[in-house]
């Protein structure tokens, strides 16, 4: 096995292996039969055009043997940092086909996190796009391979200049493979980085393809069926539930967006024939809108809608505007996903976040000491199953706070189970904030602040938003003599007004930019505050900021 991967005890292997969840076939094991008995049936559709099956596991191919030549193989590591488009399934296809690993970038991430990946990961190889949307990822690459000399080979798509291009790996001549270990690690797919940093996931062929499958089930997907990445693919909801990858697996068809945006995905809904897509609340309801201007023939969709709170008069809204099919969905990388079912009452799809996809996912419910709590009372989320990772790759030190001696996973998330078996997420105990579809660490943002020469201390939380998912609000503290350290606020993103003499919204924005951090990850609002609220035990207190921004108007 990888080094640094934690196992299923043998007897919960057998136990699946029995039950017919892990079924020992690879996930290009699996590719190749579907694509065997439709060989000339479009794949995949990107901005260029589509992609045949045969072609695109050919495409594969020939990838694969130029990432052999490279010297690149068997449980090696390599981030992938594409945007949606075909070259990212060739090349994570290529990647199963040798049994190296990839490692799921998102297209968002800049310096900062896509060091952390390389170090963390041990990564020997970093393939990325040239430029998309403005940002040009081969600066990006010439700074990480600068500071993580590990990093052998990089990659790139398009205009390659220094590096070694994709397509010239493309030209390879295949060869023919021995078969992958389903029982290997397939991907490493990213945590929400509760710690600051994203903890790496290790899914298996096995339990992946399971996710797959059971996600498929439950939404009826299947060799009819056209699934839109709206969202970034390398998300694990866009991937593997049953997602992009999903749709390759089952014989369906894969349409990659470049955006989320209406203008460019109400088109592709109706062209394409879209029947399954994945959106976060906010998306959901920035379509609803868009759909009141421009009409689209949305009644063949069904929308699952995860990542964050989809609250009932929200998921009502979408529903009435689309015309299409909602389905509230509870997941996460590490594992357990709970959704509703298609023949569900409307107070189950808006109210709850639905039952779990496989009969051998278990679930508690538990108190801070962790004892089961009774039926509708809140308490924090355990899980334990066959898709459910028994540890974070490489993480020890985490891996003995986020699991129990009996294997469960700690979600961070509150939650209550109704009587007829359905959960309903109360909350988290995770500081991670939903926004602009991402995942964010509140830890994370607060290191950046403080670098500020201006700033002595600050706190980070998320403030509910319909368009944001959440505000990310800062809170600072400045430094002795830099001014007013009054109590102010700088407003919405881009505002030029001020928060004190010394520092404002734009020039924190610029700052923590300049280090490097994803844009999704900079902040909406600053407030300049005297002192932070502490907890009796000397911790921030987060709830009171949180209550003290909600009881100010916004641009107070």
């Amino acid at each position: 096995m990888l080094d640094g991967f934690v196992p299923w005890p043998t007897d919960f292997a057998e136990r699946y292996r029995r039950a017919g969840y892990w079924q020992g076939r690879s996930l290009r094991q699996l590719l190749d039969e579907r694509a065997g008995r439709t060989p000339d049936k479009t794949a995949a559709v990107d901005a260029t055009g589509g992609t045949t099956y045969a072609e695109l596991l050919a495409e594969a191919d020939r990838i694969a043997a130029g990432l052999l030549g490279l010297g690149i193989g068997r449980r090696d590591r390599v981030v992938v940092h594409l945007p949606n488009r075909t070259s990212f399934l060739t090349t994570v296809i290529a990647l199963f086909t040798i049994g190296a690993i990839p490692v799921m970038a998102l297209p968002g991430h800049r310096r900062d996190e896509i060091l952390h990946l390389v170090r963390s990961s041990e990564a020997v190889a970093y393939v990325g796009q040239d430029r998309f949307q403005g940002f040009d990822y081969r600066n990006l690459a010439r700074e990480v391979r600068r500071d993580a000399p590990g990093l052998q080979h990089v990659v790139i798509t398009g205009d390659a200049q220094e590096f070694t291009p994709l397509a010239e790996l493309a030209r390879v001549e295949a060869r023919e493979l021995p078969p992958v270990d389903a029982s290997e690690v397939a991907l490493l797919l990213l945590s929400g980085g509760t710690t600051g940093v994203p903890k790496l996931i290790p899914r298996t062929h096995d339990d992946y393809a399971y996710n797959i499958a059971a996600c498929a089930a439950v939404v009826e997907f299947d060799d009819s069926g056209v699934y839109l990445a709206a969202n970034p693919v390398p998300h694990n909801a866009a991937l593997g539930c049953p997602g992009a990858l999903g749709a390759l697996v089952l014989g369906g068809k894969a349409v990659l967006a470049a955006n989320p945006s209406p203008d460019l995905v109400f088109p592709l809904i109706e062209r394409e024939g879209v029947t399954l897509t994945t959106l976060v609340p906010a998306l959901a309801l920035l379509w609803a809108e868009a759909a009141q201007s421009t009409p689209v023939d949305m009644s063949a969709v069904t929308i699952q809608v995860g990542s964050s709170k989809f609250g009932p008069a929200a998921a009502e809204r979408v529903s009435d505007s689309l015309k299409c099919r909602i389905l509230n969905v509870y997941g996460i990388g590490e594992g357990l996903i709970t959704h509703t079912r298609l023949d569900d009452p409307p107070e189950t799809v808006f109210g709850t976040e639905g039952r779990p996809v496989c009969p051998d996912d278990e679930i508690r419910i538990v108190d801070t000491e962790d004892r089961e709590v009774a039926p509708g009372v809140t308490g924090e989320l355990l899980t334990r199953g066959p898709y459910t990772i028994r540890g974070y790759f490489a993480a020890p030190e985490h891996n003995r706070r986020s699991f129990t001696s009996e294997g469960f996973y700690r979600t961070g998330d509150l939650a209550r189970m109704t009587g007829d078996g359905n959960v309903i997420i109360e909350g988290r105990l995770k500081d991670i904030i939903h926004h602009l579809g991402e995942k964010v660490s509140a830890e994370e943002v607060e290191g950046h602040v403080l670098t500020h020469p201006l700033v002595r201390d600050t706190a980070v939380v998320g403030i509910p938003d319909e368009e944001l998912d959440e505000r990310l609000c800062v809170f600072v503290v400045l430094s002795a003599g830099t001014g007013a350290n009054g109590d102010a606020n700088a407003g919405a993103a881009g505002d030029a007004g001020p928060a004190s003499d010394a520092l404002s919204l734009r020039t924190l924005r610029d700052h923590i930019r300049g280090r490097g951090l994803a844009p999704y990850k900079l902040p909406d609002e600053l407030i300049v505050v005297a002192d932070l609220p502490r907890t009796p035990v000397g911790k921030i207190d987060k709830n009171a900021l949180r209550l003290s921004r909600r009881e100010r108007p916004a641009n107070a």
